[in-house]
């Protein structure tokens, strides 16, 4: 039996994971929300999803009124869409979940994942599946962390099982707003966050509560990715060659090499659209093979991390989690096959 899923929020985030779970054998999109007309809501007619309005059929209305075009008549309300669904992937931006988890999910016992613009509280578990994938079975509420900590993670995770970790400080060089966001981010700045630690490091222990991480960040002129650069002291020594095999061997990393003429972040994200990623997206964090490097138990190494993209391999596994399904090594094997995830390693 297919898992039914609903989608609030259609953004950066909700448009990826309503495709993604359209890609999904064992899953059914049940439809997606909208608060009023836009070009979002056109393509997702287009793509035959059902939209179900959060503010009523009235901005819907306003449009067929002053338009020529084929009016968007939804589907329903948003209680209509919760009705129908198994999980709902709450989408929507900062600090609306909260109020949608009052207001809805508590009531109807509905099981949610949010994404990580929330504060993990929101939810019973923080999740990135090659974590914690048990302690997320069967969970009503499961938090996907953010892009930047679903990174540390993804990369932190298997070091600290093969050599162990003693300290990890991490300096994160973020985008300064999305590539469609033309209202966010500085125009010509470097902007350090002020707040130390970063709140990066709090939130990779919760998904890695025995990993004593310390976080720096700042923001910078760039839409593409973010960066990060780490130190990281293991408690066994390693060659920059085992590293590099280590990473080889990670599900959801990248090795990409300096030789092979990809040098920055651009050529990442053109390296997508070669694959022929849906959107151009990068889906795995991407380790410069030429940028790792060791002394003694020392680790550094460079990785770059698609902001827009690397959560929602993520969020279909947390679905699985959510119902039940308890392997979570094959539910990544699942989502990676169907998004084309490790296929040419």
């Amino acid at each position: 039996m297919s898992v039914k899923v609903g989608i609030m929020g259609y953004g950066t985030i909700g448009k990826r994971v309503a495709d993604a779970v359209t890609l999904q054998k064992d899953m059914e999109l049940v439809g997606i929300t909208g608060n009023s007309y836009s070009y979002r809501m056109e393509i997702a007619k287009n793509k035959g999803y059902k939209i179900f309005s959060v503010k009523g059929d009235d901005e819907f209305k306003k449009v067929c009124e002053i338009s020529s075009r084929d009016c968007i008549v939804p589907d329903g309300t948003f209680q209509n869409l919760l009705d129908e669904c198994d999980v709902i992937l709450d989408c929507t931006p900062k600090k609306v979940p909260v109020e949608n988890k009052e207001k809805y999910y508590i009531p109807s016992r509905k099981k949610a994942i949010f994404q990580g613009g929330e504060k993990s509280k929101v939810a019973d578990v923080s999740f990135v599946a090659q974590c914690n994938y048990a302690k997320a079975l069967n969970k009503q509420f499961i938090r996907v962390v953010s892009c930047n900590t679903t990174g540390l993670c993804r990369t932190l995770n298997p070091i600290k099982e093969k050599y162990g970790i003693d300290s990890v400080h991490a300096t994160l060089v973020r985008r300064a707003a999305d590539p469609w966001d033309v209202e966010s981010g500085p125009i010509n700045a470097i902007v350090p966050v002020l707040e130390l630690p970063s709140h990066h490091g709090p939130d990779v222990q919760t998904v890695l509560p025995d990993v004593n991480i310390f976080t720096t960040a700042m923001s910078v002129p760039t839409t593409l990715m973010h960066m990060h650069s780490l130190t990281v002291d293991m408690k066994k020594e390693a060659s920059a060659l085992d590293i590099l095999d280590l990473f080889r061997a990670t599900s959801r990393v990248r090795v990409v090499r300096n030789m092979e003429k990809i040098t920055s972040t651009a050529e990442i994200m053109e390296y997508a659209k070669d694959l022929g990623r849906s959107r151009g997206d990068m889906y795995e964090i991407c380790v410069w093979e030429e940028g790792i490097g060791v002394k003694g138990k020392k680790l550094f190494y460079l990785q770059a991390v698609h902001q827009e993209s690397d959560v929602v391999i993520e969020t279909v596994d947390a679905i699985r989690a959510a119902t039940g399904f308890k392997d979570g090594q094959k539910s990544i094997e699942m989502t990676n096959q169907s998004m084309g995830v490790d296929l040419d390693k």
